[in-house]
């Protein structure tokens, strides 16, 4: 098994579990991630719900770009870590009062609505405060998505966004609302998608709901298509960095913008995944009746993915190179859900090795609870630990 590289000696000294992110991997990604949007009329905004660890925030912040936030702490924590309320868009079903007052007082870029009654709370909160709210109406592609049905948000099911039936009734409201702006148009159709027919799809379909609008005499400046660009968990010390050439080109070739219009997305799993990893310690290995169990200190009260997603993460033994065995690798909380693997070949274990679960920079810390009264993972990056 080809493992990651890790400062192993600094980990023996560290409290288990915890993050480790490795930010040199965070730098060249986003590096690349700039290197494929220069020289264009495109603008990436950080989904912030993947991670807020104010480290990774701060490289981010130092690459330029900007935040996709779903609630008033995140909006916080943008401003906190220096992305300016310019460069902030906030979505959500159930915006708050005092976070749209937030998002208000900060000036961010864009509120992107999903609702008629939400837009007519923005339009009232804006007005007391003598500000003119700028909005993007999350439109419902209802555009398929090839990923877990809990992370799909572009079907005319789900709840997010406003259906095309609705269309007529919310540009009728809109020009009732003197405090509104309609800025844009925002998409999303899901996460975790690794298949570029589905950002075609999605293309395809945007340039069909531009020409409805131009034919009502409606100028768009802005075009939001959302994020949900997949990493490859299987393989991380392989393919470290997504293919975001591949990604950005498919826009690049099917979305059809207009002259000066700006196109805008919000990737976040794709940015920060693959430089996390969550290390923990074994605590015993119990030999079952048909099985054996490597039973670590770490459970899904520090990475739920598993449990909710049933979602793969590669686990590494940093501690050992003899032959491989098969075990059920779990945690110590008391569900019966509390596993990462099952029947899952690595190094042969023993009490006091270290794991590392890769690919957890994304929905892992953030996502961490204090069910059965855990304490919460703490995090340490490449540049403490050289």
């Amino acid at each position: 098994m080809i493992k990651g590289k890790f400062p192993l000696d600094k980990f023996k000294d560290l409290e288990t579990p915890f993050y480790y992110y490795n930010l040199d991997i965070l730098r060249q990604t986003l590096v690349e991630i700039n290197k494929q949007t220069e020289n264009n009329n495109f603008h990436v905004h950080y989904a912030m719900k993947a991670n807020v660890n104010p480290m990774v925030l701060a490289v981010i912040n130092e690459a330029g770009l900007g935040a996709d936030c779903v609630s008033g702490g995140e909006i916080q924590a943008a401003i906190n870590a220096g992305i300016p309320g310019s460069k902030i868009v906030f979505a959500g079903v159930g915006k708050a009062d005092w976070e749209i007052d937030l998002g208000l007082k900060n000036d961010i870029f864009c509120f992107n609505v999903e609702s008629i009654p939400e837009l007519e709370v923005i339009n009232e909160l804006a007005q007391n405060m003598g500000k003119t709210a700028s909005v993007a109406i999350r439109i419902n592609p209802n555009v398929s998505a090839d990923t877990h049905h809990y992370i799909t948000t572009g079907l005319k099911e789900n709840k997010f966004g406003v259906n095309m039936s609705e269309l007529d009734l919310v540009i009728e409201r809109l020009a009732d609302l003197k405090s509104i702006k309609l800025l844009g148009l925002h998409f999303h159709i899901g996460s975790q998608i690794t298949d570029m027919s589905s950002f075609q799809a999605l293309s395809v379909r945007v340039n069909e709901i531009q020409e409805l609008f131009q034919s009502k005499g409606i100028s768009i400046e802005h075009i939001n298509v959302g994020g949900g660009l997949g990493v490859n968990y299987e393989h991380p010390n392989h393919f470290p960095i997504p293919d975001f050439e591949a990604y950005f080109n498919v826009f690049k070739k099917y979305l059809k913008l207009l002259p000066n219009q700006q196109l805008h997305f919000e990737l976040g799993r794709s940015i920060v995944c693959q430089c996390g990893t969550l290390i923990s310690k074994v605590l015993y290995v119990k030999e079952g009746a048909t099985k054996k169990f490597a039973i670590l200190d770490a459970g899904f009260t520090d990475l739920i993915r598993p449990a909710l997603y049933q979602a793969y993460h590669r686990i590494e033994n940093l501690s050992s190179d003899a032959t491989e065995q098969e075990y059920d690798v779990v945690g110590p909380i008391c569900e019966s859900s509390d596993s990462f693997a099952k029947a899952y070949s690595m190094n042969q274990t023993k009490r006091g090795d270290l794991i590392a679960l890769r690919s957890a920079g994304a929905y892992g810390e953030i996502m961490a609870s204090q069910y059965n009264l855990r304490k919460l993972p703490k995090a340490y990056t490449s540049d403490q630990l050289l």
